[in-house]
């Protein structure tokens, strides 16, 4: 079978949009010690040997991911771990600067854009897309952005619309006008009255970019470089339109025994997902921007204290670990050993956690090369969550 079909049955084409004979290897455990860190002994050394073994049992699934790498930041200081392999076929582990696609992990860029705007006093959470959207359907004209923000807009998603799929499956390349995404849902009411409850829609994010660029009169693109990536020093994240990745970067496939994986890394274009999941970056800087995003560097004191303002319940796509409850723009992960704020994302070859102490002083990437969502392998995602949250443990109590 065909990888497009292949994907098309699986449902990865549509899941592209929500967040959209193998050798496993051993885990490895890299390190990256800042001035005054010590050799690790004892009990750290004995909850390394876990958190590898636990890596090394992920790959090992039969539907598991052919790679996967966490990377931990504390205080300056780096570890990493891998285990797998960064292209079936090699023995070359997945590296923290390795690119990959962070899916629906692109939508905390796209908050940090927007309140950043509001932090300038150039938008408001209250601003609706009636004042700053007057082209959209006025039945969604009462959705501000902090509803947007926290997917309590109701808004419909344009990535389940039939014509949308049907592009996507004939032509995986397709060029989108990204500014135009919301035109698949035009014809549709809310889901239900704006602020009234939780519902994750990747309509939101292309919203919130929409109304940042009629704010400014700037295209969104520029908007991520000025406000987000030159700050924080990111020269190796991006926003693609195309389907190529930069080399090098960590493949992403379709595993599904007994079939051999399959490399879907450049099978779809961006300009589909654009604000809602299109980022391309890596481990180390993914963990830099959640630093910043998460402690309130972007937003500024008023505005964070709005983001960090959460829906209970309210779970990012896929679950990350422990209780999710959402924000603007980020979720409050709730584990047995502390919270994390951060995002989740996945997409076809991709699935992404990338949390960070409210402070900005610790970090976590986790990043593995197979989708895993709740629709498609459910009992995979719980076992990906448990270990998520070991290593969340891990560095909390360091």
């Amino acid at each position: 079978m065909g990888i497009a079909k292949r994907i098309t049955a699986k449902g990865a084409a549509v899941a592209l949009v929500t967040g959209l004979a193998l050798s496993p290897g051993s885990a490895q455990a890299g390190h990256e010690h800042g001035p005054g860190h010590a050799p690790e002994h004892g009990p750290a050394k004995g909850r390394d040997a876990e958190l590898r073994r636990e890596l090394a049992e992920l790959t090992a699934l039969p539907d598991g991911p052919p790679g996967v790498i966490a990377v931990l930041r504390e205080d300056g200081r780096t570890k990493v771990y891998q285990a797998g392999v960064s292209e079936v076929g090699t023995m070359r582990p997945p590296m923290p600067d390795d690119f990959m696609r962070l899916a629906s992990a692109s939508k905390a860029y796209s908050g940090a854009v927007a309140l950043s705007l509001v932090r300038c006093g150039l938008l408001d959470l209250d601003d609706t897309l009636a004042r700053r959207l007057p082209q959209l359907p006025p039945a969604w004209g009462a959705v501000t952005l902090r509803q947007l923000l926290n997917h309590t807009s109701g808004l419909p998603d344009f990535s389940a619309a039939q014509a949308f799929r049907d592009i996507i499956i004939a032509d995986p390349h397709h060029v989108f006008d990204s500014q135009r995404l919301l035109d698949f849902v035009a014809d549709k009411p809310l889901n239900f009255p704006a602020g009234s409850r939780y519902e994750y829609s990747n309509s939101d994010n292309i919203a919130v970019a929409l109304m940042a660029e009629a704010a400014t009169g700037q295209r969104y693109e520029d908007l991520l470089a000025s406000q987000v990536l030159r700050p924080l020093g990111l020269e190796r994240t991006s926003l693609p339109s195309g389907f190529e990745m930069d080399e090098p970067y960590i493949h992403g496939y379709v595993v599904d025994p007994p079939d051999a994986p399959e490399d879907v890394s450049e099978l779809f274009g961006m300009s589909g997902v654009w604000a809602s999941g299109a980022i391309t970056s890596t481990p180390r800087e993914t963990g830099a921007f959640m630093r910043a995003w998460a402690s309130g560097r972007l937003s500024g004191p008023e505005a964070y204290a709005q983001q960090t303002t959460f829906v209970e319940g309210g779970a990012s796509e896929p679950a990350g670990p422990g209780r999710n409850d959402a924000g603007l723009g980020m979720f409050r992960y709730t584990t047995r050993c502390g919270v994390m704020y951060g995002h989740t994302g996945n997409t076809a070859g991709y699935t992404q956690l990338a949390a960070s102490t409210p402070d900005g002083r610790r970090s976590l990437t986790f990043s593995v090369s197979v989708q895993v969502n709740k629709t498609a392998n459910p009992v995979l995602l719980e076992r990906l969550r448990s270990v998520q949250e070991d290593f969340v443990c891990a560095l909390l109590r360091d």
